[in-house]
């Protein structure tokens, strides 16, 4: 049953293009929320913009590079010029990179770094003092992965900077809550989105003809799609939960680091995984 527990609110999605964001702009268009919809791929953010749309919808779409601070904050003031502040601010845009560390350009470290790490302080840079000024508590979700929380060793850049999503959750959940606003961690594990396709090689990986190919038909057969993400995402903001492992492997990895750290590293640095 939909409920429109949401209307009257404004949530505002980085990387709302595709994949998770897609979903999670629909889940909220559907709760009945102002979606204000950012990506900085166009053609994907129109589709999304049209089909929340059509779910009813309030929709503002922005094409928006989240690693700008420049264009961040220009991005903060047009939608400040329309709503006093936001409701709920979801920091979902990232990038993928897999290969080993050595071998791997800085370049790529760089680019990771820019997106994963400083779109999400960006997003709380120039959106949370509004926030905060209001007076009227909100919520933040910032995506992190599953790597955020057991780093596989054929990942060793994504999983730094979903580390440092992590962290950077953890500290401003306890600066927040004494103003009301809620921070949520989620950590999706393997879930079929297009990151799997646009995730660049390093490293040992940087001549692979067939790893887009391998882990794309692994993470199909897993079968567990973006949708079930946003579900969950959106639950987590209705109950105001903090560190939120989505898929089984992520609670397992969630779990497991807690429980047997070093068994649990042995197996998963087996096989590659990004999610």
């Amino acid at each position: 049953m939909t409920t429109q527990d949401f209307a009257g609110k404004t949530v505002l999605i980085t990387g709302a293009g595709s994949g998770i964001g897609r979903e999670t702009a629909f889940v909220f268009a559907q709760a009945g929320a102002a979606l204000e919809l950012v990506d900085v791929a166009h053609d994907g953010l129109e589709r999304t913009g049209l089909l929340c749309e059509k779910l009813g919808a309030s929709v503002q779409k922005h094409v928006c590079d989240v690693s700008s601070a420049d264009a961040m904050e220009k991005l903060a003031l047009h939608v400040h010029a329309r709503v006093p502040a936001l409701d709920v601010l979801i920091n979902n845009a990232g990038v993928g990179v897999a290969g080993s560390f050595v071998g791997t350009e800085l370049s790529l470290w760089h680019w990771a770094w820019s997106i994963n790490v400083m779109g999400v302080v960006h997003g709380c840079h120039f959106f949370l003092p509004r926030m905060i000024e209001r007076a009227r508590g909100g919520h933040v979700v910032n995506v992190a992965s599953a790597a955020g929380l057991l780093a596989p060793r054929q990942i060793p850049v994504y999983a730094t900077t979903k580390y440092a999503v992590v962290g950077l959750s953890e500290a401003l959940r306890g600066e927040l809550r004494p103003k009301g606003i809620s921070v949520t961690t989620l950590c999706p594990g393997v879930v079929n989105t297009p990151i799997v396709r646009s995730t660049r090689l390093s490293g040992d990986l940087t001549a692979s003809e067939t790893f887009h190919e391998h882990v794309a038909a692994l993470y199909k057969r897993r079968n567990y799609g973006p949708s079930k993400v946003a579900e969950v995402l959106i639950d987590a903001v209705r109950n105001k939960r903090e560190m939120v492992p989505v898929t089984p492997e992520a609670w397992l990895m969630y779990l497991g680091k807690r429980l047997a750290p070093g068994l649990l590293e042995r197996v998963m640095n087996r096989d590659p995984g990004i999610g």
